[in-house]
């Protein structure tokens, strides 16, 4: 017995077919003889069919209004009171259903998302109820996943370390297949990604973690060719539990990727959903070159050096420009943009690059976090939290929507959501310092000292890592020598002033970390005197720092300060008005 019969012409079957796929997507059954076997009797089938149905679509067009099949299904529907009657060109009704509410889905596009589907979902919902796949989602929120992985960062095997961006992308890329099976739980990417490298086994993994199953493997990619081995432990008794090798070319990657994620269900012994077999096989490109360049581009960002921006932007470009309808390199390259804008580098505030892949993606986190950012850097910092608030809504665990989220709480002085969106991107991305190093002043804008030098110390332990990696690194030592002026590690603060001036010289930003370390090491005159030597080169996004900023606040009574202010928004104004103009 299927939930929905529908009735229309056959001359209409290409026209319905996209139809009755988004029904089925929903979760209800259909009966729509497409092709009828041979030896089926065929009134006896359909009669049988429509009997049974507990609702019927009648897909009104010119051609099944003339149909006296159509109608006399219709007509029964309506007799027994199941009848949901669409229509299609705007086609002239039979004159005994004019009087029936009729949904036009012209214009719907094939997109469920659309209001005159969800109208027609709402209608088949008050005759059928919720469909099985609300009833399914709700379940799987009431029901606890029995099975949990981790999937461990994949080791580059290509004998090249600049390689590793493409073996922590499939990586990630299989994490977030998993990540759809509903009967599955998932290990956050940044706690597995915490034992990269690490020598302890998979028993140990599986404790830490609380994963009953560890997924570990290589990829070796050479030239045109790519070999990925993977294998699925149990944690308890280290025993395999499935294990393959593939050697492919790369350009069966995305299928690659798709094999592995069904092969791990399909050991497992799980049934996949139909909507989760769609959304494991759904890819955002399927061209490998674009892939690649977005993935070189993500392990950029994710170091979080300034001068990997401009690189950032040039291999996001390249991908959009192979694949204009991948949105993921249009996100990323909006968060490039904003933060060279932020410190002057760049024109570009990232509002456009935030707006197309939105629209290309409208459930892509990181682009509504991008746009959250440019808003930030706009010093619509309202606006830019509510973007902020999409994103978390799409994905809670997004850095990008947490961090920038923290930013705008921080200039509106809604210090306690800061901590929490700061702490939150800390956590999500473990050698991150950015988010970290801004919870410290938060907490001691509330009055919590101890709060402070316990997050100062904890995001200052992270700025020493990446420094002892990359000493030329402007962001670390912007923030790490304001951390220092926190603790009152005088001496260092200075050198690291010293050195992020030398190293750095027109980075706009570092050089307002320094003002700010400086203001707190009560070196009025030469806070005073670095900020004048950058305030010209500052984005509008800086007014509402220099008024809010409670590092800035042994600055405020001074006469210079006041002053350099009172410019930097007169200036801001002339532009303004000046655009206006024109």
């Amino acid at each position: 017995m299927a939930d929905i019969f529908i009735s229309y012409s056959r001359q209409d079957k290409s026209r319905v077919a996209p139809l009755v796929a988004a029904l089925e997507a929903e979760g209800w059954s259909v009966w729509w003889d497409p092709e009828i076997a041979p030896g089926e009797e065929f009134d006896g089938l359909i009669s049988r069919e429509l009997d049974a149905a507990r609702s019927l679509v009648v897909v009104w067009t010119a051609q099944s209004v003339d149909s006296r099949w159509v109608r006399g299904e219709a007509r029964d529907a309506a007799d027994r009171g199941v009848l949901v009657p669409v229509r299609l060109d705007n086609a002239r009704l039979p004159i005994d259903f004019r009087a029936v509410h009729t949904t036009d889905l012209d214009g719907w596009g094939d997109d469920p998302q659309h209001p005159t589907f969800q109208g027609l979902r709402k209608a088949l919902e008050a005759k059928l109820g919720p469909p099985r796949k609300a009833t399914a989602v709700a379940a799987a929120a009431e029901k606890k996943p029995e099975v949990s992985i981790c999937v461990l960062p994949f080791a580059n095997m290509s004998g090249d370390p600049e390689q590793e961006y493409f073996s922590d992308g499939i990586t990630e890329d299989i994490i977030t297949d998993l990540g759809k099976v509903s009967a599955l739980s998932i290990v956050a990417r940044n706690m597995a990604f915490s034992f990269k490298g690490a020598k302890g086994g998979v028993g140990e993994i599986g404790r830490q973690t609380k994963a009953v199953y560890v997924l570990a493997g290589s990829v070796r990619k050479a030239g045109a060719r790519v070999r990925i081995t993977a294998q699925l432990i149990n944690a308890s008794n280290e025993a395999q539990v499935w294990g393959e090798r593939y050697d492919r070319d790369l350009n069966d990657i995305f299928a690659l990727q798709d094999e592995i994620s069904r092969a791990i269900v399909a050991a497992l012994k799980l049934t996949l959903l139909p909507e989760e077999k769609r959304a494991i096989e759904q890819r955002a490109t399927t061209n490998v070159k674009a892939y690649k360049f977005y993935l070189m581009a993500r392990q950029f960002s994710v170091m979080g050096n300034e001068r990997h921006q401009e690189m950032i932007v040039r291999l996001c470009k390249r991908a959009v420009e192979l694949d204009p309808s991948y949105a993921a390199p249009w996100a990323t390259m909006a968060i490039a943009q904003w933060d060279m804008h932020r410190r002057s580098a760049s024109p570009d505030d990232g509002q456009d690059a935030a707006s197309r892949a939105i629209a290309i993606d409208p459930n892509l986190a990181d682009a509504h976090a991008a746009l959250g950012a440019a808003y930030q850097g706009q010093g619509q910092y309202e606006v830019g939290l509510e973007a902020c608030r999409t994103a978390l809504q799409l994905d809670p665990e997004s850095y990008e929507g947490n961090r920038v989220a923290g930013m705008c709480s921080t200039a509106l002085r809604r210090y306690d959501d800061a901590i929490r969106y700061f702490e939150k991107a800390a956590a999500v991305v473990e050698s991150e310092f950015t988010a970290a190093s801004f919870a410290p002043q938060c907490y001691e804008a509330k009055g919590d000292l101890p709060g402070m030098r316990e997050a100062a110390k904890r995001a200052l332990a992270r700025i020493e890592k990446v420094v002892a990696a990359e000493p030329d690194h402007g962001r670390a030592l912007g923030y790490g020598a304001g951390l220092l002026a926190s603790l009152g590690e005088v001496d260092r603060a200075k050198e690291w002033i010293e050195r992020g001036t030398l190293v750095d010289p027109e980075n706009t930003i570092l050089h307002f970390n320094f003002v700010c370390a400086l203001s707190r090491l009560r070196e009025i005159d030469a806070a005073l005197e670095l900020l004048s030597n950058v305030i010209d080169k500052a984005s509008k996004g800086w007014l509402v720092w220099l008024d809010n900023d409670t590092d800035l606040d042994p600055l405020r009574d001074h006469a210079r300060f006041k002053q350099i202010v009172s410019d930097a928004k007169a200036r801001f104004a002339l532009q303004e008005a000046a655009g206006s103009d024109a």
